[in-house]
């Protein structure tokens, strides 16, 4: 088995060819157990890239990014941040879902650093053809997969970044770690702080 998508990854900048080939990466295991590859969609032309960990359950079933409950929060923060969702480019840092299973449920499992630094030839592709002038990592495997293993979200959440080769790159939370908030309050105050962070990657963009 292979253990980097690079060998699946096309040399031509044509974004359709390149989706097309990422259905049929196997570039790590994570294939088998998958239904599909959830490639990355949106305005080819956005300057903000908004990158997050890997497609979750609905987003594997149905074959689009941040279509589940995650996706509702981020759709209701870029609102609020006075982005419009349709001019940004949103993708994941891995392109298969990782479960386990129980009962009759498939439960997210983090994917491991080996998937990360499997598929980033895809992610980097992807950057490539898009060319956003901004890049917002969603969640800490994302921000780790672009900006080291070292990096902690909690610590340097909203700063910029720059790294050889890419684009200004900034990290804030997943929009599922909102869910996961123990009470109303606590949703609240972490919906204000990713609103913020959103708003202040929009603010960084130049103007047309």
């Amino acid at each position: 088995m292979a253990s980097s998508a690079a060998e699946f990854v096309p040399g031509s900048d044509d974004w359709e060819e390149l989706r097309a080939a990422a259905l049929g990466c196997r570039g790590c295991e994570l294939w088998e157990n998958a239904t599909q590859t959830v490639f990355g969609e949106g305005d080819l032309g956005s300057r903000l890239m908004l990158v997050g960990e890997q497609p979750g359950d609905k987003e594997d079933l149905i074959g689009r990014p941040f279509v589940g409950p995650a996706g509702r929060v981020l759709e209701e923060a870029l609102a609020e941040a006075g982005i419009d969702r349709e001019a940004v480019y949103v993708t994941n840092a891995v392109k298969h879902f990782h479960w386990r299973k129980q009962s009759q449920r498939r439960l997210h499992e983090e994917p491991r650093s080996r998937h990360v630094a499997a598929c980033r030839p895809w992610l980097e592709k992807e950057i490539e053809i898009v060319r956003p002038r901004v890049v917002v990592c969603l969640g800490a495997t994302a921000a780790q997969a672009l900006l080291g293993p070292d990096f902690r979200v909690t610590r340097e959440r909203g700063k910029l970044f720059e790294r050889p080769g890419l684009p200004p790159l900034s990290a804030t939370v997943h929009p599922s770690s909102i869910l996961r908030a123990p009470d109303e309050s606590s949703c609240q105050a972490a919906m204000s702080s990713f609103v913020a962070d959103l708003a202040a990657a929009g603010r960084r963009l130049p103007h047309r």
